[in-house]
C-alpha cells in the first residue's frame, strides 16, 4: 500500500481544479441571495431589501413563465427523443453495411457537425431557410410562395429539434456503436445456420443486446429536461416566435441583464436548479434500477 506521500503529485494535478470549482461555481454562489430580496444596484446584495419569497409569487403570477416553462418542456422532451431513435436508427443501419471504407468516411462525415459552435451552425441554418435561400428557391419552381420559416411561431420549436438532432446524432451514434462491437459475432453465425433471416437477427440479436443502453442512455437524459439549449435558440430565435421559442434560459437572459430585473430573473434560475437536480437524482436512481449504472 502507497503512503501518502506517494499521491501528492495526484493532490498537486486535483489542485487546479478544486480551484476553478471553488471560485467559478461555488463561491458565485451566493447570487442566489438576489432571489429573496428587491435588488437595488446601488446597494449590493447584502444592503438590498429583504422580501421573502415575493419574487417566485411573481414569477407565477405571468403568463411568460408558465409559456416559458411550457416550451422549455416541450422542446427539450421533444430532442430527447429525437437524440435517442435518430442516432440508433442510424448506427444500426450502418452497422449493416460490410464496406468499412464506406462506413467510416460516413462516420467522419456525421460527426463533423458536432464541432461546430451554435453561432456557425446557426448562420448555415438562417442563410438556406431565408427568403431568398435555396429552400425557397427550390419550392418556388413548384409554384409554393417563400416562408419565413424561422420567423414561423409554429415552425420553430421543430427546426430548433432538427437542426440540434443534424449537429449531434453522429456523435451520439459512438456509443450505439461502442456497444454494436461488443455483440458476440457467433451468434449471428448461430442464427444465420439456423436460417434467420437479417431482419430478423436484428430484432433477436442486436435490439436485445443494446437495449441496456438505450435504456439507460434515456434515463439519463430525463435530467435535462429543463435544458433546451440556451446557445442554440439564443442565435436562431427573434421576437416573432418568442410565444414558441422562449425557453427558461433565454427569458431569464432578456429579464436579467435587459431588462434588469435581476431578482426575478435569479428566482426563475434557481427553480430550474431546483427542479434539474430533482430530476437528475431521479434519472441516476431510475438508470440504477433499470441498467445497473453507478458513477459511485
Amino acid at each position: 500500500m502507497l503512503n501518502r506521500s506517494a499521491y501528492k503529485h495526484y493532490y498537486l494535478m486535483l489542485l487546479p481544479g478544486l480551484l476553478w470549482l471553488f471560485f467559478f461555481n461555488l463561491l458565485p454562489m451566493y447570487g442566489i441571495l438576489m432571489a429573496f430580496k428587491d435588488f437595488n444596484p446601488g446597494l449590493g446584495i447584502f444592503k438590498s431589501e429583504w422580501i421573502g419569497l415575493d419574487n417566485f409569487t411573481y414569477m407565477f403570477e405571468l403568463d411568460d413563465s408558465k409559456q416559458v416553462f411550457k416550451n422549455t418542456v416541450f422542446i427539450a422532451l421533444l430532442k430527447m427523443i429525437g437524440n435517442l431513435i435518430f442516432p440508433l436508427v442510424f448506427a444500426l443501419m450502418l452497422n449493416e453495411v460490410r464496406n468499412r471504407l464506406f462506413t467510416r468516411s460516413v462516420q467522419t462525415i456525421v460527426y463533423l457537425p458536432h464541432f461546430l459552435s451554435w453561432v456557425i451552425v446557426a448562420g448555415i441554418m438562417l442563410d438556406i431557410l431565408s427568403y431568398s435561400g435555396p429552400v425557397n428557391q427550390i419550392f418556388s419552381v413548384f409554384g409554393v410562395e417563400p416562408t419565413l420559416f424561422f420567423a414561423n411561431a409554429n415552425l420553430f420549436p421543430w427546426l430548433v429539434v432538427l437542426s440540434d438532432v443534424w449537429k449531434e446524432f453522429g456523435f451520439a451514434a459512438i456509443i450505439y456503436f461502442a456497444a454494436l462491437t461488443s455483440i458476440n459475432p457467433e451468434m449471428y453465425e448461430a442464427a444465420a445456420i439456423d436460417g434467420a433471416s437479417q431482419f430478423k437477427r436484428l430484432i433477436s440479436i442486436t435490439l436485445p443486446s443494446i437495449l441496456p443502453v438505450v435504456v439507460l442512455l434515456g434515463t439519463l437524459s430525463l435530467g435535462n429536461i429543463l435544458n433546451a439549449g440556451f446557445d442554440q435558440i439564443f442565435n436562431l430565435y427573434n421576437p416573432s416566435v418568442y410565444s414558441t421559442g422562449d425557453i427558461i434560459d433565454t427569458w431569464v437572459y432578456r429579464a436579467g441583464l435587459l431588462d434588469m430585473q435581476y431578482g426575478l430573473a435569479t428566482a426563475v434560475g434557481l427553480l430550474k436548479s431546483v427542479i434539474g437536480l430533482f430530476l437528475i437524482s431521479v434519472s441516476y436512481g431510475l438508470a440504477y434500477r433499470f441498467a445497473n449504472y453507478r458513477i459511485f
